[in-house]
Protein backbone atom coordinates (compact mmCIF):
# COMPACT_ATOMS: atom_id res chain seq x y z
CA UNK A 1 0.00 0.00 0.00
CA UNK A 2 2.92 2.28 0.66
CA UNK A 3 4.60 2.02 -2.01
CA UNK A 4 1.28 2.13 -3.93
CA UNK A 5 1.03 5.44 -2.93
CA UNK A 6 4.74 6.48 -3.76
CA UNK A 7 4.36 5.69 -6.56
CA UNK A 8 0.97 7.54 -6.99
CA UNK A 9 2.52 10.96 -5.29
CA UNK A 10 5.88 10.60 -7.38
CA UNK A 11 4.08 10.61 -10.91
CA UNK A 12 1.57 13.45 -9.54
CA UNK A 13 4.87 15.27 -8.81
CA UNK A 14 6.16 14.48 -12.08
CA UNK A 15 3.12 15.49 -13.88
CA UNK A 16 2.79 18.82 -11.99
CA UNK A 17 6.63 19.65 -12.96
CA UNK A 18 5.96 18.70 -16.33
CA UNK A 19 2.98 21.10 -16.36
CA UNK A 20 5.40 23.68 -14.97
CA UNK A 21 7.73 23.62 -17.40
CA UNK A 22 5.72 23.88 -20.09
CA UNK A 23 3.22 26.63 -18.64
CA UNK A 24 6.81 29.05 -17.70
CA UNK A 25 8.44 27.70 -21.08
CA UNK A 26 5.71 29.04 -23.05
CA UNK A 27 5.81 32.32 -21.42
CA UNK A 28 9.56 32.17 -21.53
CA UNK A 29 9.18 32.15 -25.25
CA UNK A 30 7.15 35.07 -25.07
CA UNK A 31 9.55 36.88 -22.78
CA UNK A 32 12.13 36.16 -24.92
CA UNK A 33 10.27 37.94 -28.02
CA UNK A 34 10.47 41.26 -25.84
CA UNK A 35 13.98 40.78 -24.94
CA UNK A 36 14.98 40.87 -28.71
CA UNK A 37 12.50 43.62 -29.35
CA UNK A 38 14.25 45.33 -27.06
CA UNK A 39 17.89 44.69 -27.67
CA UNK A 40 16.78 45.77 -31.20
CA UNK A 41 16.12 49.08 -30.19
CA UNK A 42 18.67 49.83 -27.80
CA UNK A 43 21.32 52.37 -28.79
CA UNK A 44 24.09 50.31 -27.74
CA UNK A 45 21.86 46.75 -27.91
CA UNK A 46 22.11 44.17 -30.99
CA UNK A 47 20.03 42.49 -33.29
CA UNK A 48 19.43 38.87 -32.87
CA UNK A 49 17.67 36.70 -35.25
CA UNK A 50 14.54 34.58 -34.28
CA UNK A 51 13.85 32.24 -32.25
CA UNK A 52 17.63 32.48 -30.41
CA UNK A 53 16.48 34.86 -27.67
CA UNK A 54 12.90 33.35 -27.42
CA UNK A 55 14.58 29.36 -27.33
CA UNK A 56 16.90 30.43 -24.91
CA UNK A 57 14.90 32.59 -22.43
CA UNK A 58 12.04 29.67 -22.73
CA UNK A 59 14.50 26.80 -21.53
CA UNK A 60 15.98 28.82 -18.49
CA UNK A 61 12.24 29.73 -17.52
CA UNK A 62 11.46 26.15 -18.38
CA UNK A 63 13.53 24.47 -15.82
CA UNK A 64 12.64 27.01 -13.13
CA UNK A 65 8.65 26.18 -13.69
CA UNK A 66 9.74 22.29 -13.65
CA UNK A 67 11.66 22.94 -10.19
CA UNK A 68 8.70 25.12 -8.89
CA UNK A 69 6.28 22.54 -10.42
CA UNK A 70 8.05 19.38 -8.78
CA UNK A 71 7.87 21.15 -5.56
CA UNK A 72 11.92 21.38 -5.38
CA UNK A 73 11.72 25.44 -5.72
CA UNK A 74 9.85 28.11 -3.99
CA UNK A 75 7.08 30.50 -5.16
CA UNK A 76 9.38 33.25 -3.41
CA UNK A 77 12.00 32.70 -5.61
CA UNK A 78 10.50 32.89 -8.80
CA UNK A 79 10.71 36.45 -9.56
CA UNK A 80 14.27 36.89 -8.59
CA UNK A 81 15.11 33.50 -10.65
CA UNK A 82 13.08 34.79 -13.81
CA UNK A 83 14.58 38.04 -14.35
CA UNK A 84 17.52 36.19 -13.56
CA UNK A 85 17.44 34.11 -16.88
CA UNK A 86 15.82 36.48 -18.81
CA UNK A 87 19.04 39.17 -18.05
CA UNK A 88 21.78 36.31 -18.59
CA UNK A 89 19.83 36.12 -22.30
CA UNK A 90 19.58 39.47 -23.30
CA UNK A 91 22.63 40.64 -21.45
CA UNK A 92 24.45 37.62 -22.08
CA UNK A 93 24.14 37.95 -25.92
CA UNK A 94 25.26 41.65 -26.59
CA UNK A 95 28.30 40.56 -24.28
CA UNK A 96 29.13 38.29 -26.56
CA UNK A 97 28.42 39.65 -30.03
CA UNK A 98 30.03 43.11 -28.97
CA UNK A 99 31.91 42.94 -25.85
CA UNK A 100 29.74 45.42 -23.89
CA UNK A 101 26.78 45.75 -21.47
CA UNK A 102 24.67 48.25 -21.85
CA UNK A 103 23.68 50.85 -18.86
CA UNK A 104 19.91 50.61 -19.78
CA UNK A 105 20.36 46.62 -19.21
CA UNK A 106 22.63 46.60 -16.02
CA UNK A 107 20.62 50.17 -14.71
CA UNK A 108 17.05 49.04 -14.31
CA UNK A 109 18.42 45.29 -13.46
CA UNK A 110 20.37 47.13 -10.67
CA UNK A 111 17.33 49.21 -9.23
CA UNK A 112 14.44 45.49 -10.00
CA UNK A 113 16.75 42.85 -8.53
CA UNK A 114 16.02 44.07 -4.87
CA UNK A 115 12.67 44.37 -5.59
CA UNK A 116 11.97 40.98 -7.12
CA UNK A 117 13.64 39.54 -3.40
CA UNK A 118 10.58 41.35 -1.44
CA UNK A 119 8.87 37.95 -1.45
CA UNK A 120 11.48 36.72 0.37
CA UNK A 121 11.46 39.10 2.98
CA UNK A 122 13.51 42.14 4.64
CA UNK A 123 16.18 40.32 5.79
CA UNK A 124 16.80 38.60 2.37
CA UNK A 125 16.50 42.28 0.48
CA UNK A 126 18.97 43.47 3.37
CA UNK A 127 21.15 40.50 2.18
CA UNK A 128 20.86 41.24 -1.06
CA UNK A 129 21.57 44.61 -0.67
CA UNK A 130 24.57 44.06 0.89
CA UNK A 131 25.45 41.22 -1.78
CA UNK A 132 25.69 44.03 -4.23
CA UNK A 133 27.61 46.10 -2.39
CA UNK A 134 30.13 43.75 -1.76
CA UNK A 135 30.00 42.17 -5.69
CA UNK A 136 30.36 45.82 -6.78
CA UNK A 137 33.55 46.16 -4.56
CA UNK A 138 35.27 43.34 -5.47
CA UNK A 139 34.83 43.51 -9.51
CA UNK A 140 35.45 47.33 -8.88
CA UNK A 141 38.74 46.15 -7.48
CA UNK A 142 39.57 43.96 -10.00
CA UNK A 143 38.47 46.49 -12.87
CA UNK A 144 40.90 49.10 -10.85
CA UNK A 145 43.93 47.28 -10.93
CA UNK A 146 43.30 44.87 -14.62
CA UNK A 147 41.18 46.97 -16.70
CA UNK A 148 41.56 44.91 -19.86
CA UNK A 149 40.86 41.80 -17.82
CA UNK A 150 37.45 42.85 -16.30
CA UNK A 151 35.45 45.90 -17.87
CA UNK A 152 33.28 49.04 -16.02
CA UNK A 153 29.94 46.99 -17.32
CA UNK A 154 30.60 43.69 -15.71
CA UNK A 155 31.36 45.96 -12.43
CA UNK A 156 27.92 47.55 -13.38
CA UNK A 157 26.43 43.81 -13.46
CA UNK A 158 27.53 42.88 -10.75
CA UNK A 159 25.17 44.83 -8.87
CA UNK A 160 22.29 42.97 -9.94
CA UNK A 161 24.34 39.92 -9.55
CA UNK A 162 24.81 40.21 -6.06
CA UNK A 163 21.65 41.09 -4.83
CA UNK A 164 20.28 37.54 -5.87
CA UNK A 165 22.95 36.07 -4.92
CA UNK A 166 23.65 37.60 -1.69
CA UNK A 167 20.00 36.80 -0.75
CA UNK A 168 20.94 33.07 -1.54
CA UNK A 169 23.57 32.92 0.77
CA UNK A 170 26.94 34.26 1.33
CA UNK A 171 28.68 31.22 -0.13
CA UNK A 172 26.80 31.35 -3.31
CA UNK A 173 28.21 34.44 -3.88
CA UNK A 174 31.63 33.56 -3.73
CA UNK A 175 31.01 30.26 -5.18
CA UNK A 176 29.39 32.06 -8.54
CA UNK A 177 32.46 34.30 -8.51
CA UNK A 178 35.03 31.49 -8.85
CA UNK A 179 33.02 29.64 -11.29
CA UNK A 180 32.47 32.74 -13.66
CA UNK A 181 36.54 33.14 -13.33
CA UNK A 182 36.47 29.05 -14.27
CA UNK A 183 34.03 29.16 -17.16
CA UNK A 184 35.81 32.37 -18.64
CA UNK A 185 38.97 30.59 -18.36
CA UNK A 186 37.75 26.97 -19.88
CA UNK A 187 36.03 29.46 -22.94
CA UNK A 188 39.40 31.00 -23.56
CA UNK A 189 41.20 28.06 -23.68
CA UNK A 190 38.94 26.30 -25.71
CA UNK A 191 39.14 29.01 -28.40
CA UNK A 192 43.12 28.97 -27.99
CA UNK A 193 43.12 25.40 -28.97
CA UNK A 194 40.67 25.70 -31.95
CA UNK A 195 42.24 28.79 -33.00
CA UNK A 196 39.80 31.05 -32.85
CA UNK A 197 41.17 33.65 -30.79
CA UNK A 198 43.26 36.65 -31.74
CA UNK A 199 46.42 37.17 -29.59
CA UNK A 200 44.91 40.34 -28.61
CA UNK A 201 41.08 39.32 -27.88
CA UNK A 202 39.63 40.02 -24.92
CA UNK A 203 37.15 37.32 -24.13
CA UNK A 204 33.95 38.69 -22.79
CA UNK A 205 33.44 37.73 -18.82
CA UNK A 206 29.55 38.91 -18.62
CA UNK A 207 28.42 35.84 -19.88
CA UNK A 208 30.22 33.88 -17.78
CA UNK A 209 29.08 35.92 -14.42
CA UNK A 210 25.33 35.67 -15.56
CA UNK A 211 25.68 31.54 -16.32
CA UNK A 212 27.53 31.34 -12.88
CA UNK A 213 24.98 33.34 -10.64
CA UNK A 214 21.67 31.79 -12.58
CA UNK A 215 23.44 28.41 -11.91
CA UNK A 216 24.47 29.03 -8.28
CA UNK A 217 21.25 31.03 -7.18
CA UNK A 218 18.85 28.45 -8.94
CA UNK A 219 20.62 25.80 -7.54
CA UNK A 220 20.73 27.46 -3.73
CA UNK A 221 17.28 28.06 -4.06
CA UNK A 222 16.15 24.57 -4.83
CA UNK A 223 18.27 23.09 -2.52
CA UNK A 224 17.05 25.79 0.43
CA UNK A 225 20.35 27.39 1.29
Amino acid sequence: MAIGTAMVTASHTAAEAVVGALAYGGVGLVAGAVARRLLAGLRRGTRVRVPICELATGALWAVIGGLWGAGRLPSAWLPALLGLGWLAVAAGLVDVRHRRLPDTLTAPAACLAPLSLLPLGLVAVGRGLLGALVAVTGYGLVHLLRPAALGLGDVKLAAPLGAVLGAASWAALAIAAVLAAALTAAVGLLLVCLGRAPPSAVLAHGPSMLAAAWLVALATAAGGG
